[in-house]
């Protein structure tokens, strides 16, 4: 049964209004399965549907669903070395006044018929991961010479479209960026009258494809910083109220080197806001007869002439389904954490043409001439040679928003408010750091006098239904990872944090309902940050950087064999602790 929460024919529970969709700057109206006010027998079947599964997993009323956030600007201030650019939270608080939030889970990279290797239509996409449990998504076409001819402007009535008929699900329009001198990344922007303008804009001026710019040189570096100022004066110049950057499949061909992501986040650090910490792709690994027989998010390559060469042959392989950068405790992301840089991650499908769907692309279709491939005719068999799921089918980006609007949504993502999972091991996450009367949650900063007490309070819904492969996953283990605040990174292209390790596994030994667990930090004298990750424990082995830094970490995925409903994690952003 679908567990979707959308409704296509209009159903009346939009709380008495329509929303204006072009101009969506306040809170909407709480989708209808999400509102309590509204009985049960009042909802679509679609909608009853997803109520369930939000009761299930405890996230209609319940302490998991919110948490408050603390300013972190006297954090900016201890953080960052002389002459560099503060850094942290940029002192917001979470905005609503009672200290609740929404955890909205989403996809922000998606591809359509609008991509030459594309397949869906929009209403595809977007009624799928609505099915799948999505609220928000971003549709990401390719960025290239014909998509920023035609295609960006083609798709924006489609979006639209999806807009007004799936009112329950927040539809973003984006692309994927071929950053210059660099892998891919997912650029959106805040629905307006301006947003296909600004995309056109930013793709004709700054994508590497379009622009010939893909060659690893200081020019083409220079020109993805461009394309970031851009995007920060549009946003400036109030023609968009938001953008966001993020990378997507980092160390897949290892060519985002550690001094490029540290100058697109230091360049426009409210925009360039962090990485696919698991790529999409996540069926790939599936074996012969039965799957691609590939790498898990097609990681199964090794390094070329663009390649930065000093990441190890073990940074192009998936580590449980998760990018190198995030999966090595003390690697390439706690590098930036130490820093005291906010740089977070998300996951997504990527999806392009789903495992085990029968659609196919029409014989007929010319995308070179029309900027699309025609719909997606249904007539084959099960395409068990696709990679993809479905948004929402196995991966999600579960982001704490103030409210259920799209401003809501980037807002919580660029404050890291921000937790990921695969195959639902997990419902819901509550994680707070608290000391001296305050608390933090994720992407916050908890600021104390040196020397108090301090301790990480996890409150973990499990996974209480069964996810789309049909079973019930088990979370196994919990492990808080602690890392040391350094401070600016002296080598630019450094890709270390020695101080970050494991500092407590739990094991669960509950498979319904929710565990509460609880982390003593101890007196804090220094800033230190505290991040979460959990397994069902079927994989592992010792981290990269030995037994006393992770001694049970995420297993190198095998390419040609790596099921990935067998291998299940979960992991938080972090949470920065300042004494002072």
């Amino acid at each position: 049964m679908g567990h979707g929460h959308h409704h296509p024919h209009g159903h009346d529970h939009e709380h008495g209004h329509r929303h204006d969709h072009e101009h969506d700057g306040e809170p909407r109206a709480l989708p209808a399965a999400m509102d309590t006010e509204i009985p049960d027998s009042e909802l679509s079947p679609d909608q009853l549907s997803r109520r369930s599964m939000l009761r299930r997993a405890g996230l209609l009323g319940a302490g998991i669903a919110g948490a408050g956030v603390l300013g972190s600007s006297a954090f900016e201030a201890a953080a960052a070395a002389p002459g560099t650019r503060p850094t942290g939270n940029n002192g917001r608080g979470n905005g609503n006044g009672n200290g609740r939030m929404l955890w909205l889970a989403g996809d922000h990279h998606i591809h359509t018929q609008y991509s030459s290797d594309g397949l869906y239509r929009v209403s595809d996409q977007v009624r799928n991961g609505a099915r799948h449990g999505l609220d928000w998504m971003v549709i990401t076409d390719h960025g290239s010479t014909n998509h920023s001819r035609i295609g960006v402007e083609k798709v924006n009535p489609d979006i639209k479209a999806a807009r007004e008929r799936y009112q329950d699900t927040l539809v973003f329009q984006g692309l994927e960026w071929n950053i210059p001198a660099a892998e891919h990344a997912t650029v959106f922007v805040h629905p307006g009258k301006n947003e296909v303008d600004v995309l056109k804009q930013f793709e004709t001026g700054y994508d590497g494809a379009v622009k010939g710019a893909t060659a690893d040189t200081p020019q083409n570096e220079a020109l993805a910083i461009s394309g970031l100022n851009f995007l920060a004066e549009q946003v400036q110049r109030k023609k968009v109220k938001a953008a966001l950057m993020l990378a997507n499949h980092p160390s897949r061909k290892g060519i985002d080197s550690p001094h490029e992501i540290r100058a697109w986040r230091d360049a426009q650090p409210g925009i360039a806001v962090g990485m696919e910490g698991a790529p999409g792709h996540q069926a790939a690994g599936i074996a012969k007869p039965g799957g691609p027989g590939s790498g898990r998010g097609y990681y199964d390559s090794s390094p070329g002439a663009g390649s930065f060469p000093a990441y190890p042959a073990e940074s192009y392989r998936t580590w449980g389904g998760f990018d190198w950068m995030t999966a090595t405790v003390g690697g390439l992301w706690d590098s930036l954490l130490a820093e005291g840089k906010p740089w977070w991650i998300s996951a997504n499908s990527d999806s392009h043409s789903n495992y085990a769907d029968t659609a196919a692309r029409p014989s007929d279709t010319d995308f070179d001439a029309n900027g699309f491939h025609g719909d997606p005719v249904y007539s084959g068999g099960l395409n068990l040679d696709a990679g993809d799921y479905w948004p929402g089918q196995y991966s999600r980006t579960h982001v704490g928003a103030t409210g259920f609007s799209y401003a809501a949504v980037m807002e919580g993502i660029r404050d890291g408010r921000v937790w990921v999972d695969h195959g639902g091991l997990i419902s819901g996450l509550d994680a707070q750091l608290r000391g001296g009367n305050r608390s933090a949650t994720l992407g916050g900063t908890l600021q104390v006098k040196r020397g108090t007490s301090v301790e990480l309070r996890l409150e973990i819904a499990l996974a209480n239904g069964a996810n789309w492969a049909g079973f019930v996953p088990e979370l196994a283990r919990v492990d808080v990872i602690r890392g040391e605040v350094t401070g600016a990174a002296q080598d630019r292209d450094g890709f270390r944090a020695p101080g970050t390790k494991v500092a407590q596994s739990f094991e669960v030994n509950k498979s319904t309902g929710s565990v509460t667990l609880t982390h003593k930090l101890g007196k804090v004298d220094r800033p230190v940050y505290v991040r979460v990750r959990g397994t069902d424990g079927n994989r592992s082995q010792v981290g990269l950087h030995g037994a006393a830094t992770d001694p049970n970490g995420p297993a190198l995925d095998v390419v040609g064999d790596a099921d990935p409903w067998r291998d299940l994690w979960f992991y938080s952003n972090p949470i920065w602790v300042l004494p002072s």
